[in-house]
C-alpha cells in the first residue's frame, strides 16, 4: 500500500467514526431537541409519568385555579387537546389566561403535568412597563400603541430608523 493510500485509508476511517459517532448522538437527543410538546404531543406519544419534558401552549381561559401556600392549577392547550398542570410557587408577570406558557417538570400517575418551573411566553412586540412609562413621560407616547403601560403594551410602527412614527428627536 502506498503512502497516498494509506492517508486516504485513515481519512475514510476517520469520517465513518466521526459520521458514527454523530448518529449516535443524535439519535439519544432526538426527543430531546424539540424545545416543548405540546398537548396534543403528549397525548400521541403516551410518554410515561415520571419522564421529565416542557410543556408548552396556551393557558386555557377559565381554568386557572389559585390555591393554599401558592399552589397554582391550570390547564396548557393548544387547540386540539389540553393537559391540567399543577405548579407550587411564583408565577412570572406576565403569566395569564389565553397567553402562552412552557412548563418544565413530569406527569404524575393520574395524568397532571407537575410542573416546577413556568416561564410565560410575549410577542417581540412586547413593551415592558419601564419603558413606557419612560415614553410617556418623554412625551413619546401615542395612544396607538394600545393597552395600558401598566399591562405591557405593544409599540406602534416605526421608522427604518428604528423610531416609533411621529416621534420627535
Amino acid at each position: 500500500m502506498t503512502r497516498k493510500q494509506r492517508r486516504m485509508t485513515i481519512i475514510g476511517g476517520s469520517l465513518a467514526v466521526l459520521a458514527l459517532a454523530a448518529a449516535l448522538v443524535l439519535n439519544a437527543l432526538r426527543d430531546s431537541i424539540v424545545f416543548f410538546s405540546t398537548p396534543t404531543m403528549v397525548a400521541e406519544k403516551h410518554v410515561q409519568a415520571g419522564k421529565r419534558f416542557r410543556l408548552g401552549g396556551l393557558v386555557q381561559p377559565g381554568s386557572l385555579q389559585r390555591g393554599d401556600n401558592l399552589a397554582v392549577s391550570f390547564e396548557v392547550a393548544d387547540g386540539n387537546a389540553k393537559l391540567p398542570v399543577a405548579y407550587k410557587g411564583i408565577l412570572p408577570d406576565l403569566f395569564r389566561e389565553g397567553q402562552g406558557v412552557v412548563a418544565e417538570g413530569a406527569l404524575d400517575a393520574n395524568g397532571v403535568f407537575k410542573a416546577d418551573t413556568v416561564l410565560a411566553k410575549h410577542d417581540e412586540t412586547y413593551m415592558p412597563k419601564d419603558v413606557a412609562d419612560a415614553l410617556k413621560k418623554q412625551g413619546h407616547w401615542k395612544d396607538d400603541y394600545g393597552g395600558k403601560a401598566s399591562d405591557g403594551v405593544k409599540p406602534a410602527a416605526t421608522t427604518a430608523q428604528g423610531n416609533p412614527q411621529g416621534a420627535v428627536r
